[in-house]
């Protein structure tokens, strides 16, 4: 596409989501075309969570959401009495293609005696068998905080992910065995020759990598916590293991900083860093005016009755204040003064099992669900101190319990 025809549909594009009182919500790992629209229209880029905070937040009666097939289900969920859409309705993920619902049922229906905590890259259908959804930003206070209620705990889809909260939190955790195909594929030899040639490069590393290369990490967390660190952090280099998207955004928010990526492949290839979603490549400008002038990629959501309600506990009724104590050493941040507010708070949660087949208001549920996820334990990670509680300085002298995963593979990834 030539920069004529790219500035005549980014033109359209203005002109239509002014007259259809619609908004671009993108992620960090889409074409950094997209992004500059999004935010130049009045739009949004972040990660997952805040996409979805964003969407059910703004006046907009229409959602263009550029990102991958959950990010939208997730913006229907919590708005649905808005319209969403998506570029390509194809845009899916490998966590969830290798997470098949009726094969999880299976899963799950093999360990009823374990708390089912699904990480938020998977389809509605799984998150309806969870009894905790969980991001990023907040898997870990969360699984903490299930730990030290005595609760053993069965983890989908990431392994890498789920491996590495068992490790900071010691917790009794069953992992399904699923992968990011771009976080999978960093490589820790390569990863420590490349820091060999930049001493003074951090490295940040998000937690869907191999436990290898997160050892190497100077900072592991999600996407936001990334940003923040190359944005706040002293260092002039950094070194960045994560789709190399979100390096659009880093170099505009800090333009002195030098960004590196990540070696996903040894000198013999024929891309020494192929560290990009073909999935979020997707998303195209063109789509977003299909989806504006023809209504295209309309995301529907199913609301079941004995689904969407039982898979999450949406009656939190207080904001969950864990107090950001990110130290200076890099150790895991202190949650246990916070145990007895917890437990207050999810002492008044009837059991999954007694909520039974009652029919479901879909604003209602979405209501609760945007009052646990978003208001309960977001608020804590967004305005905290320092890194986010999911972002600290790795440090290999942390004093967090560690016992060995299980890993089971009941399902090959997809």
């Amino acid at each position: 596409m030539s920069d004529k025809e790219k500035d005549s549909i980014k033109q359209r594009i203005r002109e239509l989501l002014k007259a259809r009182n619609a908004v671009i919500v993108a992620h960090y790992y889409v074409d950094g075309d997209i992004q500059d629209l999004a935010l130049e229209t009045g739009g949004f880029v972040a990660d997952s969570l805040e996409m979805a905070r964003f969407g059910k937040n703004h006046p907009a009666k229409n959602l263009i959401v550029a990102g991958v097939r959950f990010m939208g289900e997730t913006a229907k969920i919590l708005s649905p009495e808005k319209r969403v859409f998506m570029p390509d309705l194809d845009a899916t993920c490998s966590l969830d293609l290798g997470c098949d619902a009726s094969d999880f049922a299976t899963f799950r229906a093999a360990h009823p005696d374990r708390e089912v905590v699904v990480y938020a890259n998977t389809s509605a259908a799984v998150k309806a068998q969870a009894d905790w959804m969980v991001t990023s930003s907040c898997a870990l206070a969360i699984v903490h905080q299930l730990k030290l209620e005595g609760k053993k705990i069965l983890w989908a889809p990431d392994r890498h992910l789920g491996r590495y909260i068992q490790e900071q939190t010691g917790a009794d955790m069953l992992l399904w065995n699923g992968a990011c195909i771009v976080h999978d594929e960093f490589k820790a030899a390569e990863l420590e020759i490349l820091k060999a040639a930049h001493p003074n490069a951090k490295i940040l590393v998000h937690p869907e990598s191999p436990q290898a290369v997160v050892d190497l990490a100077d900072v592991v967390g999600s996407t936001s916590a990334m940003i923040k660190a190359v944005v706040e952090g002293s260092a002039n280099e950094y070194i960045v293991a994560t789709d190399k998207g979100i390096l659009h955004r880093m170099r505009q928010l800090a333009p002195n900083k030098k960004l590196i990526e990540a070696p996903t492949a040894g000198n013999s290839a024929t891309c020494k860093s192929c560290a990009h979603c073909p999935w979020m490549a997707m998303n195209g400008l063109q789509g977003i005016l299909d989806c504006l002038e023809n209504e295209s990629g309309e995301i529907h959501v199913s609301y079941a009755s004995d689904g969407m309600v039982t898979g999450f506990r949406i009656s939190l009724e207080t904001g969950l204040a864990i107090d950001g104590d990110d130290s200076a050493d890099g150790t895991q941040p202190d949650y246990c003064e916070k145990d007895r507010l917890f437990s207050l708070i999810t002492s008044e949660l009837p059991p999954i099992s007694e909520l039974g087949d009652l029919p479901v208001d879909p604003v209602e549920f979405a209501n609760g669900f945007m009052h646990f996820l978003f208001r309960g334990i977001s608020d804590f990670f967004m305005s905290a101190g320092g890194l986010s509680a999911f972002g600290f300085i790795n440090d290999a002298a942390s004093t967090a319990p560690k016992t060995a995963a299980t890993l089971e593979n009941p399902m090959l990834a997809r």
